[in-house]
């Protein structure tokens, strides 16, 4: 898989989360993400128990609140698109603060927002506490298609290189005076994308002719064996496994 490379939502640290086998927190987080997707949404303490969850393992991996708060911005977009949901949708109406509401459109609000939130802490946990190579050999583990493997890690390694070539290519046209004002400049910038796609296409030709060179076959090799014990596998079932628990008990209470 190459060298270890680090991304923006990762954070160093010695915890008992970092040091999960990447497989079992993969399959701990998309395990959670099924049960809370499962939980009725009318269980409303359920989704509460399932953020102290959420937080009780961040606390274990030492991952600060305002870390992972300021990763939860991304659903931004989401959150939007519920709170349009009260206003747009049909049925039942009701008065909220002089507004009248739809009541499957507040269900449903909650709905998305709360199952929303929760899978996406998860993920953000997830991304915290595991490096991007410890990912894809996980995925590796987890017996995910070698091919969506390898495309991955391509997509992973030349997004970094595509994104610096772009930014290159930025400052140049800013040393020879050029700053986008207005429409008049997008053909510019046009011709800016083209060269960018150009060059990335060839590049991708040089590295595939030299991985070919090098006995590539279409299949990456294994240098790295992650295994991971039953106590491993234990400590990372706790969080599915609780909020199993509280899943049955919204369904039957």
């Amino acid at each position: 898989m190459g060298a270890g490379h680090a991304h923006k939502l990762y954070r160093a640290g010695n915890s008992p989360v970092h040091d999960l086998p990447p497989h079992c927190k993969l399959a701990a987080t998309f395990g959670f993400v099924i049960v809370v997707v499962s939980t009725p949404r009318e269980a409303v303490w359920a989704f509460g128990l399932y953020a102290l969850l959420i937080a009780a393992a961040a606390a274990v991996a030492r991952i600060p609140a305002g870390f992972l708060l300021r990763r939860l911005l991304i659903e931004v977009p989401f959150v939007a698109f519920a709170v349009l949901m009260p206003f747009v949708a049909q049925g039942e109406r009701v008065e909220v603060l002089g507004m009248s509401l739809s009541v499957s459109g507040l269900w449903g609000a909650w709905n998305v927002l709360a199952k929303g939130t929760l899978g996406v802490a998860a993920s953000v946990l997830l991304a915290s506490t595991t490096e991007l190579r410890a990912l894809l050999l996980g995925l590796q583990r987890l017996k995910l298609p070698p091919l969506l493997v390898q495309i991955a890690s391509f997509m992973i390694r030349y997004g970094d290189v595509i994104s610096d070539e772009l930014r290159r290519m930025s400052i140049a046209r800013r040393s020879r005076g050029f700053e986008a004002r207005g429409i008049r400049h997008w053909g510019v910038l046009a011709k800016t994308a083209g060269a960018l796609f150009i060059r990335s296409y060839e590049r991708g030709e040089r590295v595939y002719l030299a991985m070919v060179s090098r006995g590539y076959a279409g299949s990456m090799p294994v240098i790295d064996e992650v295994t991971a014990t039953r106590t491993q596998w234990a400590y990372a079932a706790a969080l599915p496994v609780t909020a199993l628990a509280v899943c049955l008990m919204g369904w039957t209470l």
